[in-house]
């Protein structure tokens, strides 16, 4: 059985897999081509990188398909560029944007301008029935099992079948999502597609540096840890170096604060972590990555593993429809 088709506003991608926008820098023009190229939609994070770099970074992935398939923004609200960022990207007509850490009734009246999709990263039926009724034209729903900032401490296949009853737009499932059963279980749910995001931090090409990656390879159950963010969310990351810096509310002096955030307790600088880890540090830096890590062994090109994501469905699908009655 073939997966199913995912439609998003104006959007068909030929499969129903949304990569994750990981900043900073992970998620960049290479990753977000190669999905694309493979089928589904590809995001450039806008976290934390120069808005000039980020226009770059759309004109490349642009290049790199050939102008076919889905290119898509991820902006974090929590960034005090925001705004920019935001309105730079639909400036370069990208094909969509997401946004989570916030809900601002602009950025929807701002998507309308320019005839672009913006879709809402939630973790409850009471912000996905707001982010429609205020334009959003699907929701991503991430449960405790994501990686990077978290904003609910549920499971995903939890909360997935409420928020899908809340709305009418495509709910799409995230968190722990990594092999074709776990696309096959959120589709069984209600789910319109899924997004991944640790999984294809393990891909060939991702932007992510070596050291990175095979932190995630090196990985194994129990590897990861909860944070306490600067923005006053708990976060997932790998345990290293610097997690350890920062357990238990302790903080990590500042050579030199940027401002990034709209809200920040400046226990420690989170742009200077994610940056470390970005240059190749992935023990002084903040690595962030999903509960299941441990379960991700190999470094593939991004299209074996939608490949092997499809290949699992259909094998699934298969099996349960020639059971017996």
């Amino acid at each position: 059985m073939e997966l199913p088709q995912l439609k998003i506003a104006q959007m068909k991608p030929k499969v129903p897999i949304i990569q994750g926008g990981m900043g900073v820098g992970i998620s960049l023009s290479n990753l977000a081509a190669a999905v694309a190229n493979a089928g589904g939609m590809g995001i450039i994070s806008g976290t934390g990188i120069p808005i000039e770099e980020m226009k770059g970074h759309i004109r490349r992935a642009r290049k790199l398909t050939k102008g076919i398939g889905y290119i898509g923004v991820n902006v974090l609200y929590a960034m005090t560029d925001f705004a920019d960022t935001m309105k730079a990207a639909l400036e370069e007509k990208v094909d969509f944007i997401i946004s989570g850490a916030g809900i601002s009734r602009d950025m929807y009246a701002w998507g309308k301008e320019y005839n672009t999709p913006v879709i809402s990263i939630v973790s409850s039926g009471k912000l996905a029935k707001m982010s429609q009724r205020l334009g959003a034209s699907a929701v991503v729903v991430e449960g405790f099992e994501a990686g990077g900032h978290l904003g609910t401490d549920r499971p995903l296949f939890d909360i997935l079948p409420e928020i899908v009853e809340s709305v009418d737009i495509p709910v799409i499932a995230a968190g722990g999502i990594i092999n074709g059963n776990d696309v096959k279980k959120a589709l069984s749910l209600g789910a319109s597609g899924v997004q991944m995001g640790s999984r294809f931090v393990a891909s060939t090409e991702c932007d992510a540096p070596q050291s990175f990656k095979e932190k995630y390879l090196s990985s194994k159950k129990g590897d990861t840890t909860l944070i306490t963010s600067v923005v006053g969310l708990e976060g997932r990351a790998i345990k290293n170096t610097f997690t350890d810096k920062i357990s238990d509310g302790k903080k990590v002096k500042i050579e030199k604060c940027m401002s990034c955030l709209k809200k920040c307790s400046h226990r420690f600088c989170i742009l200077d972590s994610l940056l470390k880890s970005r240059a190749g540090d992935a023990e002084e830096g903040l690595v962030f990555s999903g509960s299941r890590v441990h379960e991700i062994n190999d470094i593939l090109p991004v299209k074996n593993i939608i490949d092997n994501i499809i290949r699992e469905y259909r094998d699934l699908t298969s099996t349960l429809s020639n059971q017996p009655t």
